[in-house]
């Protein structure tokens, strides 16, 4: 954990500490994946201390980048700026701007991003001037220092900006000594606005100001290296025109951010699909992509269990004769002739009884259907044997042997 110590007049109560602004808008902003979380609020009456119980997270940016020789990699920048994006769009949906964007208000933990101090956010649905000296001097926006307390939410994004070029960079952009060379920095790099702006400016300023026109270098000579969608959005945050410059929800779908919008989209329809298989819908939405893939592991694990029980199951099962489809095939029969009336009709007994008449003309036919089977046994052997025989030629041909073999007894 992590305890924020703040000290307040004595006369501070405890239901007045529960509605400053600071713990107002961490108890609405909670809970968020890039919003750091109050766990705990803790009010001492008689010292007029607030502690306020946070999460515990391992540095901030500004500790991140100090002292680095080599730049991060771009995909890792990309990372951190997707969510802080992320964070800001969440405050400005409800209705909060933050007014104090600078590195070490933004805390990571295992590659996750936490906006956090959020003792100077103010309400959108508040009317200005604002408190002119908000936000840090390096990452404040020209219309806070250039008006009486006239600005919006859109000087967050410029804060972001800042530290977008400090990331990349690993230096501060404009790093002022006071308000005027602050000024003189800014169109140092980006030049003199346009009159019509500036002169929008002045009727929100008691002091006159003028500005020779100079035409700035340019933020792509100072990170050459910067790729061609980074320096887009970076131009976009940067837009001296508060009324020009981009929104966080809109930063969020710029192409910079492609690759993670579609992985995104990709995480959530591997959750829906786990969500289904495991017997509905989740409730809940992941915190972050790892809960997903978490997930997805779990139900990996599952599937294999199952295909290793399978062939168990498999072994113990009972083997049923499959039904082999039928060929409907014409064999001819071979046109073989006997002698009829060489053998004449007898009438023979045995032990006793008197058998049956066979007369030589269903003898001779029966002896030349089984003498025509013989033949075209051997001389078909792999048809008769892939047509299979009946049970009835089976018996037909029993009793036709039968019948030959008693006649030629008789006859001898």
């Amino acid at each position: 954990m992590c305890i924020l110590v703040s000290t307040y007049p004595d006369q501070v109560s405890l239901e007045q500490a529960n509605n400053l602004r600071e713990v107002q808008a961490m108890k609405k902003l909670n809970p968020h994946p890039n919003i750091i979380q109050l766990h705990e609020l803790i009010f001492d009456k008689e010292s007029g201390t607030l502690s306020l119980v946070c999460e515990l997270m391992e540095m901030n940016i500004y500790e991140y980048i100090r002292g680095r020789q080599q730049p991060l990699p771009e995909s890792k920048i990309r990372h951190y700026m997707y969510q802080l994006c992320k964070s800001l769009d969440h405050m400005h949906s409800n209705g909060i701007f933050h007014r104090d964007v600078k590195p070490e208000n933004i805390l990571i933990k295992h590659d996750v991003l936490k906006l956090g101090d959020f003792g100077s956010c103010r309400s959108l649905h508040s009317k200005p001037p604002y408190t002119e000296y908000i936000s840090t001097r390096w990452y404040r926006a020209p219309e806070c220092l250039l008006t009486d307390g006239y600005y919006s939410h859109k000087m967050d994004m410029w804060s972001v900006g800042c530290v977008f070029y400090e990331i990349i960079s690993l230096s501060p952009l404009f790093p002022g000594t006071n308000e005027l060379d602050q000024v003189t920095k800014i169109h140092d790099v980006l030049g003199t606005p346009d009159s019509s702006l500036l002169q929008k400016f002045r009727q929100s300023r008691a002091m006159r100001f003028d500005f020779p026109p100079r035409k700035g270098s340019g933020i792509s000579r100072l990170i050459p290296n910067c790729s061609a969608p980074s320096l887009s959005l970076l131009y976009q945050m940067l837009a001296y025109d508060p009324e020009e410059r981009i929104g966080s929800r809109a930063a969020l779908q710029h192409a910079y951010f492609r690759e993670l919008r579609l992985a995104e989209r990709r995480a959530d329809s591997l959750h829906r699909a786990i969500g289904t298989v495991e017997g509905g819908q989740s409730s809940g939405t992941p915190n972050s992509v790892d809960h997903v893939w978490r997930m997805a592991r779990q139900g990996r694990r599952q599937h294999n269990i199952k295909h290793v029980a399978e062939p168990r199951i498999r072994r113990n099962a009972q083997h049923y004769p499959v039904e082999l489809p039928k060929l409907n095939v014409v064999v001819p029969a071979p046109q073989i002739t006997y002698p009829v009336s060489t053998v004449p009709a007898l009438t023979i007994t045995h032990r006793g009884s008197p058998l049956p008449v066979i007369t030589s003309k269903k003898c001779h036919l029966r002896l030349a259907k089984s003498l025509a089977a013989e033949n075209w046994k051997e001389r078909q052997p792999n048809e008769v044997l892939a047509l299979g025989m009946t049970s009835e030629i089976y018996l037909l041909e029993r009793v036709l042997r039968v019948g030959v073999a008693m006649v030629t007894s008789e006859l001898r």
